[in-house]
């Protein structure tokens, strides 16, 4: 797979078939971008997970935070790793021991040969993006926003809000 650069089915088939997703690096600060990442996709209908050890057994936006992947006792479809690259091997490692089905790496954060190593487990991969963002923009909402400019479409969104229940 070219991580250079993915399809918007590719990001969008993610986004509408993960229901659960652990927030590898939470934070309990607000300015912190995996706090209101966790907490727009929280309002989207997605059931966030904090992973954070120095959190664990906290409540964290209405969730119980974790050390691990390992320690979270049930199933997690996503781990959005909001960690520096080199920490990404391990992360892997428990993604593929946990059986999630996608590895998504904020913005900034590559690292090849895990992405490698999780295709091969039959993991998606996607790095350097961030779900908040790709919602918005494949939802339409960036654009009501501004994010695109100049641009009126009839086009269908490739998104919908999950239901929750």
């Amino acid at each position: 797979m070219n991580h250079d650069a993915y399809a918007d089915d590719y990001i969008g088939g993610i986004l509408n078939e993960v229901t659960t997703i652990a927030v590898v690096g939470a934070s309990s600060n607000p300015a912190r971008p995996s706090y209101y990442v966790m907490k727009y996709l929280k309002r989207k209908g997605y059931r966030c997970i904090p992973v954070n050890p120095g959190l664990a057994g906290q409540q964290l936006l209405g969730e119980t935070a974790y050390a691990s992947l390992s320690d979270i006792p049930e199933p997690v479809d996503m781990v959005d790793c909001f960690r520096a690259s080199e920490a990404i091997p391990p992360i892997v490692d428990e993604a593929i021991a946990i059986k999630a089905k996608v590895v998504w790496m904020q913005l900034g954060v590559r690292h090849d040969a895990a992405a490698a190593k999780a295709e091969a487990a039959g993991l998606k991969v996607v790095m350097n993006r961030c779900p908040k963002i790709e919602f918005g923009r494949l939802s339409g909402e960036i654009a009501f926003m501004g994010g695109r400019s100049g641009v009126i479409s009839s086009k269908k969104s490739k998104l919908v809000g999950k239901k929750t229940t």
